[in-house]
């Protein structure tokens, strides 16, 4: 157990030093943000603040830990996702191949018109002929496949049904409204968080709370307003072809039109097909940049199918106008001048820079399939964060104190090895965490305090077996050596339980539950290896050293 030879002392003090050197950058953590923020600058095309890049060395490490909302301040804000909006897109999409089948058995219902009133959910078509409303049902009944999720085993994803004798209804059954719902959250929450990340913010928080609600929380950014003009938009972009304008806002397009307002004219309406020529969907790239007289507009690529499809159209509507809409307003709606191969293009509006980036963002990241409403939204500011900073710094250096000094007053020589490897543990906690990338919060940093405490128990629990062996007259290389033996199975026991505690709240928490189970379990992990490799070298190599007759611990 005293055996170490060069090559396993190298290899703790080489597994040291580089913690502690992860750990360094947390010490000059302004300074190496700032760095970093710049070189990020850089990688993305754009200037620094003059003289960031220098801040930190480029060779050095510069990982940080994250600090939490908790800690930074930031933004704090919970939505509500309109699931409900997606049963009736569902049922825009279902009325093209409704009427192709209604139309394939026409000599049984006679004429079909969808019915425009009623719920926005239900698909209503009247027929002509009242006799023929089984062959309609049979007919759509066709389009009805089974859901193939097991909760929806055996249901079909549509209802038909009739109201009256002559009006065809078609709805969502319940188990696909349910499957629709889950895909529906499953993808907000990944263009959520697209969106957060693509606007380069630090480790937000992501996370669905209940049935179709999304909590996010963003550390550092300036207020829960800006953070709600990311995600306000639902960002859904298409492209159809204009048949009209008018100035009345009250006036009804024609059959299979819609009406838009214009952004840049205000009074003005376009009437353009409901059908769009190119969706968002389609997109492949979109980018801020300027066109050519200078003024800021977003550069969109499509990808060959979007490319194809706008190739075709402006082929053929050479001299025609073209609308570009962005959640039911016309931003922009350009004549086509000529054709326009490759598949990219521009948009140019009345835009600032900020609102060419956030676009781009938002493009980029895709749209939203349905429309989130704030429910709760908070800024927290740097100044609370600071205190709790302040507090937790505060309590993190009580608690180490307190536990120098009575490892120092209560083993000696052997409380100050024990007090040397807690250091080094501490560094090596704050080094894997920023390795990982983690996200410290309050909880977080009271997990490192109560490694603080549990790191001195492997030594304590040795220390007292080396007093035992000494108490029965053993030599005191026999009686260290047989101390750390006998105090393995307990160290083992008392770790292992805990890091499994900690691997539960892991699984089972959420947000600052989870930072202090990582914190704790990392603790864990350091602690041991300080007892048992770095504490136990140090007593070696004094001991080989000074080749002491007596010990007092």
């Amino acid at each position: 157990m005293l055996d170490f030879p060069v090559w396993k002392t190298t290899l703790i003090v080489l597994a040291c030093t580089l913690g502690l050197l992860m750990a360094l950058p947390n010490l000059f953590y302004d300074r190496v943000e700032r760095a970093n923020d710049a070189e990020a600058a850089v990688e993305a095309g754009l200037t620094p603040p003059a003289g960031d890049l220098d801040l930190w060395p480029s060779w050095a490490p510069s990982n940080l830990v994250n600090l939490g909302l908790d800690l930074r301040g930031g933004a704090h804000v919970l939505v509500e996702v309109q699931v409900q909006d997606v049963y009736a897109e569902q049922m825009e999409s279902l009325w093209p191949e409704v009427l192709r089948a209604l139309r394939d058995v026409r000599d049984s219902v006679g004429t079909v018109r969808r019915q425009e009133d009623g719920p926005a959910d239900v698909l209503r078509v009247r027929i002509g002929n009242q006799g023929g409303m089984a062959a309609a049902r049979q007919a759509v009944q066709v389009l009805s496949q089974p859901i193939l999720t097991i909760t929806g085993a055996g249901a079909n994803t549509l209802d038909i049904g009739q109201e009256g004798d002559d009006i065809l209804t078609v709805t969502l059954s319940s188990a696909e409204r349910a499957a629709v719902d889950e895909r529906t959250m499953a993808q907000s929450l990944e263009i959520v968080r697209r969106r957060v990340d693509e606007a380069g913010t630090r480790e937000p928080t992501v996370q669905r709370q209940g049935a179709d609600r999304i909590l996010i929380q963003v550390p550092g950014l300036g207020s829960a307003e800006e953070l709600l003009a990311l995600l306000g938009q639902t960002a859904k972009l298409t492209f159809n072809h204009v048949n009209g304008i008018v100035e009345d806002a009250n006036a009804r397009p024609s059959p299979g039109n819609l009406l838009y307002p214009s952004v840049e004219e205000p009074g003005i309406f376009y009437e353009v097909e409901r059908r769009p020529v190119v969706s968002g969907e389609q997109l492949d790239d979109a980018q801020p940049g300027f066109d050519q007289a200078n003024r800021p507009a977003v550069i969109f690529r499509f990808n060959p199918q979007g490319g194809r499809l706008f190739g075709e159209h402006t082929a053929r509507n050479i001299g025609r106008q073209f609308a570009i809409v962005l959640d039911d307003q016309v931003i922009s709606a350009p004549v086509i001048q000529d054709h326009i191969p490759g598949g990219s293009g521009q948009i140019t509006g009345n835009f600032s820079v900020e609102e060419t980036n956030r676009l781009s963002i938002l493009l980029r990241a895709g749209a939203l399939p349905a429309e989130i409403i704030p429910l709760e939204q908070r800024t927290i500011g740097p100044e609370l964060g600071q205190d709790s900073v302040e507090a937790g710094r505060l309590a993190a250096i009580v608690g180490f104190v307190a536990v120098l000094v009575f490892m120092a007053l209560g083993y000696g020589l052997f409380g100050i090895f024990a007090n040397i490897a807690l250091l080094i543990n501490v560094g090596l906690i704050l080094g894997l965490l920023s390795l990982i990338g983690a996200t410290l919060t309050l909880p977080g940093i009271a997990g490192i305090v109560l490694t603080i405490g549990m790191a001195v128990d492997a030594n304590v629990l040795v220390f007292e077996r080396i007093r035992e062996e000494l108490g029965r007259a053993r030599g005191p290389a026999r009686a260290i050596e047989q101390g750390y033996q006998r105090a393995l199975s307990a160290i083992i026991d008392a770790n292992l339980t805990t890091f499994i505690a900690a691997l539960i709240l892991y699984a089972m928490g959420s947000g600052p539950v989870r930072g202090f189970a990582v914190t704790l379990g990392l603790g864990i992990f350091t602690s041991v290896f300080t007892a048992f490799f770095v504490t136990r070298m140090m007593v070696a190599l004094w001991l080989r050293a000074r080749a002491p007759k007596t010990v007092t611990v």
